[in-house]
């Protein structure tokens, strides 16, 4: 009896000890939660034995690395909002300046041919900036979440021949022919007719802008490429290209938004398609993934 009696003192030790160091580690837990700086990398540890505790310190860890990386994510999102609002200001301010001062030097000339030179271009500087901020309406319209598209059956030869039948006089100034080489000219995709015609005009324009030779539009399967050569293929990174407010460096002293081609990856991803941009040489090739 007296053996058993022994026993029972030495478990209610045991087990008031185990209670101790129970509420001892947990205490310790919640001071180093309650002192840790959010912004801080450090990590909860154990001092207790026992897998329990070891599983607890792994979850908690865990949510404080995905609390680590949303904090990290969102000043990296607030940092590129900034960028992008610094390059959208200037972007506006340039053709708004140059508008300004067209107008001061229309003021000043005394000859009426020399004040309409100044006044058209100044109006051609206004038609800059408003183009620009159309493009951004585009770009906010085209990553709208509630975007609603008319999804249908459509032939996309002859909507891309409409974007360069409308581009022709750019053509004619450039002194290129397009060509064009679709492998099955009676291919058609479920798209909604207006974004897919402000994708085809965007890259057409693209490479109107940025090109040094003449466009060659090539259908094979289900992927229709744009390509043409650029300049200084150092210039471009195709990986960034589809950023909104990216302009290649060679591009930089030329007015545009940089949100063309963002508009256009935009609006294809809504209707399952994707954009995807390669250089071959010095020959820049924008392709464009249709669904299926």
């Amino acid at each position: 009896m007296a053996y058993v009696l022994v026993g029972l003192a030495c478990l209610a030790v045991g087990a008031g000890a185990a209670a101790l160091l129970f509420r001892r580690e947990l205490r310790r837990m919640a001071r180093f939660l309650r002192g840790r700086d959010a912004r801080s990398n450090a990590r909860m540890t154990v001092e207790a034995p026992g897998r329990a505790f070891a599983e607890l310190a792994e979850a908690v860890n865990a949510q404080l690395d995905a609390a680590q990386r949303e904090r990290l994510e969102g000043q990296r999102r607030q940092q590129e909002f900034q960028r992008d609002l610094s390059s959208l200001s200037h972007d506006i301010r340039t053709p708004l300046m140059g508008a300004k001062g067209y107008l001061r030097l229309a003021q000043d000339e005394g000859d009426d041919a020399g004040r309409a030179r100044r006044l058209a271009a100044a109006e051609a500087r206004l038609d800059d900036m408003g183009a620009l901020l159309d493009q951004l309406f585009a770009y906010a319209q085209a990553n709208d979440p509630d975007l609603a598209l008319d999804l249908r059956p459509m032939a996309v030869l002859p909507a891309l021949a409409d974007v360069l039948v409308g581009q022709f006089p750019a053509f004619e100034r450039r002194g290129w022919e397009p060509r064009v080489d679709f492998e099955d000219e009676g291919l058609s995709v479920d798209a909604d007719a207006e974004a897919l015609a402000r994708i085809f005009e965007n890259l057409v324009g693209n490479a109107l802008r940025h090109g040094s030779g003449p466009l060659a539009v090539e259908q094979r399967g289900a992927c229709v490429a744009f390509a043409n050569e650029v300049p200084d293929p150092a210039a471009f990174d195709p990986e960034r290209l589809f950023e909104r407010f990216y302009r290649a460096d060679a591009a930089r002293s030329e007015v545009g938004s940089g949100l063309g081609l963002a508009v256009s990856a935009s609006l294809a991803a809504a209707m399952s398609m994707r954009l995807s941009a390669r250089l071959d040489g010095n020959v820049l090739v924008v392709e464009l993934a249709l669904p299926g």
